[in-house]
């Protein structure tokens, strides 16, 4: 049995061809485009300081684990290993924990909890501490079920698309749904067609998975907040802006707060 730290010890294998580049790195293209984590993650703890002061700091550990999973994922990607496999899926379910319990809205808790936030956070805590090792039983299953907890999250954010009639948030939420989509088809594409990619010379939909989904984590989380403030922050006003400016065609979104007078 092969150690879990060497190359090529995960039963997971993508589509780009490996050691094309490098000795040292088992997929090249699927490594380097993590880089975006490294520099979004930063990017969004300065742009959001001011709304975590204000809602959570826990927000700032929802970005610091956004960038460990930039870090495993090259691990994994440049060694294939089933330690680096784990470990980057590990991370993602730790990062989809903490998003729950900041901004998931008590309307959506469990009838049991009666809408305690306190009681919610426990309960995933639980649940992600339970399903950590759990990840070791069937890994190549890991991936599979992690996708299936973002379309319990498109679920909610589509129910919220139907509640509001803020046009910041409907745009959001229609941005975030379609960059998620098109980052699951490439990640699907390159896991179940890999002979057709491999026949056309075309072995980058996982790197391009890595890049959209780098930016679909920022939309979403604004989109996320803007939701949660209608429940959590009513005395407050969230603004999305656009770095580096409003105007340019694209942008990295996040909150400016705006208190004013309105009620509940």
């Amino acid at each position: 049995m092969p150690s879990i730290f060497a190359y090529q010890s995960s039963e997971v294998d993508w589509c780009e061809s490996n050691f094309q580049y490098s000795e040292l790195v088992a997929e090249f293209y699927n490594t380097f485009t993590n880089i975006p984590f490294f520099i979004f993650g930063p990017l969004m703890m300065l742009l959001m300081h001011p709304y975590a002061q204000k809602r959570s700091r826990y927000i700032y550990v929802f970005w610091v684990l956004f960038m460990i999973i930039g870090l495993f994922s090259m691990y994994f990607h440049m060694t294939l290993s089933f330690l680096g496999q784990l470990l980057d899926e590990i991370a993602i379910l730790w990062l989809l924990g903490s998003g729950y319990s900041i901004w998931m809205p008590r309307c959506y808790f469990p009838s049991f909890l009666g809408g305690n936030r306190s009681q919610f956070i426990r309960l995933v805590f639980v649940t992600t501490v339970v399903s950590t090792p759990l990840s070791f039983l069937r890994p190549t299953v890991n991936a599979y079920v992690l996708n299936s907890i973002a379309l319990h999250i498109v679920y909610i954010v589509c129910q919220e698309y139907r509640k509001t009639s803020n046009k910041e948030l409907r745009h959001l939420i229609e941005v975030s749904v379609v960059l998620w989509a098109i980052a699951l088809t490439s990640w699907i594409s390159d896991r179940l067609l890999c002979n057709f990619w491999q026949r056309i010379h075309f072995f980058y939909l996982h790197s391009i998975w890595h890049v959209l989904i780098s930016i679909t984590f920022p939309y979403g989380m604004v989109t996320m907040a803007l939701v949660d403030a209608n429940y959590e922050m009513p005395g407050e006003t969230l603004k999305v802006r656009y770095w580096p400016r409003d105007n340019w065609p694209v942008g990295l979104p996040y909150v400016e707060i705006r208190g004013d007078d309105k009620n509940c």
